[in-house]
């Protein structure tokens, strides 16, 4: 079941930067790499306390979000708002795929999808450096 749900997520994946690529708001191709990795700064959260960082990392990684930015951006007919909401939509997907889902309060390591391995941790320490 795992690897149908992380299927799932390839896909969705998939669409969404086939998507970007249809509404790339005339930005060059190599900006959209950094810009597809913005919503993790959201991490930083972290150096405040582990509530903090989950309720900032899961903000910017809500599939609900997203979505609610492109219908706006959709009906609005603001397409920088309804690019953000396919990026963040998109992002959040490629992050599911290789495990990292929304945080608890407990810590980053405990995700809606499990807790994550030890190869895929991160401490305060690695945020600053």
């Amino acid at each position: 079941m795992k690897n149908l749900l992380r299927l799932e997520e390839v896909g969705m994946t998939a669409i969404g930067i086939y998507l970007l690529t249809i509404y790339d708001l005339n930005i060059a191709t190599w900006i959209w790499f950094f810009i597809f990795f913005s919503p993790d700064v959201s991490m930083l959260g972290y150096l405040v306390n582990s509530k903090a960082g989950a309720i900032a990392y899961n903000f910017f990684h809500h599939k609900g979000i997203a979505i609610a930015c492109i219908a706006i951006g959709y009906f609005t007919k603001v397409e920088v708002l309804f690019s953000i909401g396919i990026l963040l939509f998109t992002h959040a997907s490629f992050d599911r795929i290789v495990g990292y889902g929304l945080k608890y309060s407990t810590g980053f390591n405990d995700t809606h999808l499990g807790k994550l391995k030890a190869d895929k941790t991160i401490n305060s320490s690695q945020v600053i450096a």
